[in-house]
């Protein structure tokens, strides 16, 4: 905690020391929107409205979430990036939709370039659940795929989300073959695997925690300190570990003064003690948060892994 009140004291120096624009001496001076392009409930939701209500006090000015939910978060997206850069409208998302849709989906009228990071504010883990008494690792789902006439189902919230880029990589990697169906979202794979519908579903440790599932693997680069007996897939033998990131964005262009201002705001709530609390009822890992410049060049590198996946997947679009 040390550290980032001595960012927030560098960036605050910084900040007031500069002449800044009229714009950036007066922000903000009326209500900021945050867009969280995703439903109530969701880790962007439940994060970014304990970051709306913290970052509300420190800036003396009221921030709103709006939740822009339609096609897989691009409705939502797409309108913030539209926006004026002028620091009134903010976007609180996963960076699966800046990084990963405008390489698969051909209506995206953005990428990664169109928004300015300012924080990031979560890291959604992926985990592999089953039934009890099933698959107790994931060598045992590709055992029982290969032998299974027409392989093992899984689920996932659809083509091209994080956890179907999981299962496709496990299965380019050792050519066994899953059979995906796609479901609404995280809480119907969990029950349609509950249910025994489907053999195994992938979902964001927030959401399968306290299913009642098994968890043969966590899709990550360590073990998650909320669930340190669920061994990584990566520690059983295969390298994968698709990143799952998000926080808060602006559309790009918006001013270097009002950009610090705005980054001392997060790092200060994200300090706080209902964040925090949050954080661990999210099960975040221990390194969910990044200041701007990390959030930058985390970004940056999942725009290169998901081209390289994508690529070798056939996935990008012409």
């Amino acid at each position: 905690m040390t550290r980032r009140r001595t960012i927030i004291g560098a960036i605050t120096a910084a900040t007031f020391g500069l002449a800044g624009s009229a714009a950036a001496q007066t922000y903000p001076d009326r209500i900021i929107e945050m867009v969280v392009p995703a439903t109530p409930g969701s880790s962007a939701d439940i994060l970014g409205r304990v970051l709306a209500d913290g970052m509300s006090s420190s800036l003396g000015q009221r921030i709103v979430v709006l939740n822009k939910v339609g096609a897989g978060g691009m409705l939502g997206t797409a309108e913030a990036a539209r926006a004026k850069p002028d620091g009134y409208t903010l976007v609180h998302t996963a960076v699966y939709a800046m990084t990963v849709q405008p390489m698969t989906e051909r209506q995206t009228s953005y990428t990664h370039k169109s928004f300015d990071p300012i924080c990031q504010t979560f890291k959604n883990d992926q985990v592999i659940v089953v039934r009890p008494n099933t698959y107790k690792t994931v060598a045992d789902l590709i055992a029982a795929t290969r032998a299974k006439p027409g392989g093992l189902n899984y689920g996932t919230p659809g083509v091209g989300t994080i956890p179907y880029l999981a299962i496709a990589e496990l299965s380019q990697i050792t050519k066994a073959q899953f059979n995906h169906v796609p479901f609404r979202g995280p809480p119907e794979t969990i029950q349609m695997t509950a249910a025994g519908q489907i053999d195994f579903a992938v979902a964001p440790l927030t959401a399968a925690a306290n299913s009642g599932l098994v968890m043969p693997g966590l899709f990550a680069e360590k073990r998650n300190p909320s669930i340190l007996d669920v061994p990584t897939v990566k520690e059983q033998g295969f390298d994968i570990a698709p990143l799952s990131i998000g926080g808060l964005l602006a559309p790009a262009g918006l001013p270097l003064d009002i950009r610090k201002r705005l980054e001392a705001a997060c790092i200060a709530v994200t300090d706080s003690e209902p964040f925090q609390r949050i954080v661990k009822n999210t099960f975040q890992p221990s390194d969910y948060f990044a200041d701007t410049a990390g959030f930058v060049a985390n970004v940056n590198k999942d725009v290169d892994d998901k081209r390289r996946l994508l690529t070798a997947l056939g996935m990008v679009k012409n």
